[in-house]
């Protein structure tokens, strides 16, 4: 009897829901390798492996078998989606057309790596990242440049700005996923796309304003206040936004700064000038990357870089990374909390993650180590180990749901299976 590759769902699912994977027709207790491999749109590849034994019966399962070794080791039934590396050196997976699915080709060889022999099954999964219904609108309004993502079925619903961080470009993968979850969520450049900036030398709220208002008076959109979610540089311009801005309900911040950092920050008569860096605290690791983490001077040094947080009426929530490496994610939020209270204002919820890295993403992702950092001039450790990393996406994704429903006066959801 063949060894058979049994998937389910069969035709795929969306990036974050889980895969059932399961084979048939071994031989009893049969030493098996399975292969996890996808290229990304710029043809990196990133790659995992696992090594198995079948049962009694001939019959591997992953969502009880544990793995023996590998990228991985132990029951970890979605781990060769989310241990995958890539071939290139300082790589991130980036999803840039949401309306194409990541296709991840499974293989089953015999034996156990590196001796392995024949391949014995193989099939093909997709991932996608727009879920069935979702619309997707592209938004070039005034000076506003994003896309807007729309749950199948006419609103209104609760709406949420999406900011990703350095880099540039419009990123949608996120944006695309939560409009799945009954949010109406605009995926926003703001810079390095189209005809917005090409680089960030000062960054002004007004766009961002212009960005706010276009959701607030969207007729799909339910008020009277929107959200706002952002990682990373993301993060600090949502604190920002909030500060300054009206008609900010809630927010959520992934590992982000309350320190203004790289690009002064610019609303009507006020700028907020960049934090300093001290690049004599860069450290170099073992593997010549470089370690910034304590390069940053702090805001409590650097006063005038400190975001006014405790001019905002918007509720919080802080999603850290405990190993992010990229600079100080725990003592910025816990920062931000301290000033926020010291004002009278609601104390935000903070929910940190022991050995979570910096680029938090959603379920499933593989984990980036380490990647080229425009700040830092070359390649920075990001930090985060893979299996805690992996649990504390997939946690970070029921929280940011839970929060925006809650305050936002979404509808009540049902919780993603556990990794």
């Amino acid at each position: 009897m063949a060894a058979t590759l049994i998937l389910e769902p069969a035709g795929g699912c969306q990036w974050d829901e889980p895969v059932h994977i399961a084979l048939r027709g071994l031989a009893p207790e049969q030493p098996v390798t399975l292969r996890a491999s996808l290229r990304d749109e710029k043809g990196a590849l990133f790659q995992a492996h696992a090594r198995y034994r079948a049962d009694a019966e001939g019959e591997l399962d992953l969502a009880r078998a544990p793995a023996l070794g590998g990228s991985f080791a132990g029951l970890e039934p979605m781990g060769l989606i989310w241990a995958m590396d890539p071939d290139k050196p300082f790589w991130r997976l980036v999803k840039r057309d949401v309306r194409r699915p990541f296709v991840v080709e499974l293989e089953v060889l015999d034996g156990h790596e590196p001796d392995v022999g024949q391949q014995l099954a193989r099939a093909l999964h997709e991932r996608h990242f727009m879920p069935p219904g979702v619309r997707r609108v592209p938004v070039r309004e005034g000076k506003v440049r994003a896309t807007l993502f729309l749950p199948p079925e006419p609103g209104p619903y609760p709406g949420i700005v999406d900011l990703f961080g350095l880099g540039g470009g419009l990123l949608e993968y996120r944006a695309s996923l939560l409009a799945g979850k009954g949010f109406a969520v605009m995926a926003l450049a703001y810079y390095g796309y189209d005809d917005l900036p090409r680089s960030l030398e000062t960054v002004h709220l007004e766009y961002f304003e212009e960005a706010v208002n276009y959701l607030l008076h969207h007729p799909e959109v339910k008020g009277p206040g929107i959200g706002l979610l952002g990682n990373s540089k993301g993060g600090e311009l949502c604190l920002a936004i909030s500060s300054f801005l009206k008609g900010i309900t809630a927010a959520v911040i992934i590992n982000g700064s309350v320190a203004v950092v790289g690009a002064s920050i610019h609303y009507k008569d006020e700028t907020l000038p960049p934090v300093g860096i001290m690049r004599d605290r860069i450290k170099v690791t073992k593997d010549g990357i470089k370690d910034v983490v304590e390069a940053l001077k702090s805001p409590l040094e650097d006063q005038k870089s400190f975001i006014p947080v405790e001019r905002s009426d918007t509720t919080f929530l802080f999603l850290v990374g405990q190993d992010d490496h990229n600079w100080k994610s725990e003592f910025y939020a816990n920062e931000a909390s301290k000033r926020l209270q010291a004002h009278g204002k609601e104390k935000p919820q903070i929910i940190c993650y022991p050995e979570a890295g910096h680029y938090i993403e959603p379920p499933y992702w593989p984990l980036c180590r380490a990647a080229l950092h425009i700040l830092a001039g070359g390649p920075i450790v990001y930090g985060g180990e893979p299996r805690a990393h992996a649990r504390a996406q997939l946690d970070v994704w029921e929280q940011l749901q839970t929060f925006f429903h809650k305050h936002l006066g979404g509808e009540s959801w049902r919780a993603l299976p556990k990794i």
